[in-house]
């Protein structure tokens, strides 16, 4: 599988909870933090769930 990096470019302060705890999930803790995650379709339903709040690049 491939692995995907996931960045926190917005804040989850006005977010709902759900939103709030996917992003939890994800291990991205503050704006700016990231975390390489595998491209599974659980992470990636996650990731579009919150896609608004993350940005998201392909790891080599």
């Amino acid at each position: 599988m491939a692995k995907i990096k996931i960045r926190l470019v917005k804040s989850t302060i006005g977010v709902l909870p759900k939103q709030r705890a996917t992003v939890r999930s994800l291990g991205l803790r503050k704006i700016g933090s990231a975390s390489v995650q595998e491209a599974s379709p659980a992470i990636m339903g996650m990731v579009r769930a919150v896609s608004h709040l993350v940005s998201v690049e392909d790891v080599k």
